[in-house]
């Protein structure tokens, strides 16, 4: 197996971003860059795991910071940093054992699958990544990858990715994530093209990511009922900028920006004699299923 990368020393964060900003040519018509990620600073301690939100309506850049964070894009201005290197430099010259530690979940996980190929084949990496002493061992690991995240190994591998709803194509691809054994992932809307009756069990998927194997998780969502299910912190993105950020029951019970406030607000509450207000636990069961955050994306939280 590939050595991992060298722990951050001192109080170095996981994951670091200074004043980090990336624009996009106008094209043709516009002389003006259009900025997606304006002037973000951030990070993710490296002394325990957690779950950081970033949450705001499309089109306010989240995306665009994962795909920094993932290496996938680079910088107009600042630095990215993970575990004290900067990495655009570790891309360089550690790239592969990056791509390791620096996983991503994606919004639509049939996008992931090659569709000329059973869904078995995600698994190659067993290989590349020196993962397993023998072929016997690494099928015996992606078994017990797939059982952790609530998936029959007999009926899954063999298959065709058209052939599995998107909550179990979903969760296979949280069990490649678990065999890799990362230190942070970036999963991007990961239940946004799931059905609503399947998302506790992704979000729960994600959840034991961190709590037993101590992998941080920057969750990606317009959908304040799941980042208030799963997170610990949550980062309120506006037009590319972090307009408010905390603990995320804090910041989502007691909003303080204007455009926080109208996120929050704009919740539905089943029964309309009710205001939600973010305080899930004041009702049986929390908010129920179908309620949506701006985006239009159902969620249901247990």
């Amino acid at each position: 197996m590939t050595d991992r990368l060298p722990e951050a020393t001192g109080t170095a964060p996981l994951l670091e971003l200074d004043h980090v900003r990336k624009s996009f040519s106008g094209g043709a018509r516009r002389r003006d860059p259009v900025v997606a990620v304006d002037d973000v600073t951030m990070d993710l301690p490296s002394d325990r795991p957690i779950i950081a939100a970033i949450a705001g309506e499309s089109g306010s850049g989240k995306s665009t910071l994962g795909n920094l964070v993932l290496g996938l894009q680079s910088p107009s201005e600042g630095r990215l940093r993970f575990g004290a290197r900067p990495i655009d430099e570790l891309l360089r010259t550690e790239g592969l054992e990056f791509r390791r530690q620096v996983q991503a979940i994606f919004q639509d996980p049939t996008d992931v699958f090659n569709p000329f190929h059973r869904v078995d084949h995600v698994f190659g990496m067993l290989a590349r990544f020196r993962l397993a002493s023998s072929a016997e061992e690494g099928r015996e690991q992606v078994r017990a990858a797939l059982r952790s995240v609530g998936l029959e190994p007999d009926k899954t591998l063999g298959r065709y990715a058209h052939e599995l709803s998107g909550g179990q194509a979903q969760r296979l691809m949280i069990a490649r994530v678990l065999l890799l054994k990362p230190r942070l992932v970036v999963a991007d809307e990961p239940v946004s093209m799931v059905d609503a009756s399947l998302r506790v069990a992704v979000l729960d998927a994600l959840v034991e990511l961190k709590e037993t194997l101590g992998v941080s998780i920057l969750y990606i969502t317009h959908d304040l009922a799941t980042a208030y299910r799963v997170s610990d912190v949550i980062y309120i993105l506006h037009r590319g900028r972090i307009v408010e950020h905390g603990a995320t029951r804090s910041v989502i019970d007691a909003p303080v920006d204007p455009y926080t406030r109208l996120l929050v607000d704009s919740v539905p509450e089943p029964d309309p004699d009710v205001r939600w207000a973010g305080r899930l636990d004041d009702q049986p069961g929390g908010l129920a299923a179908g309620s949506s955050a701006p985006g239009g994306d159902s969620a249901m939280v247990r």
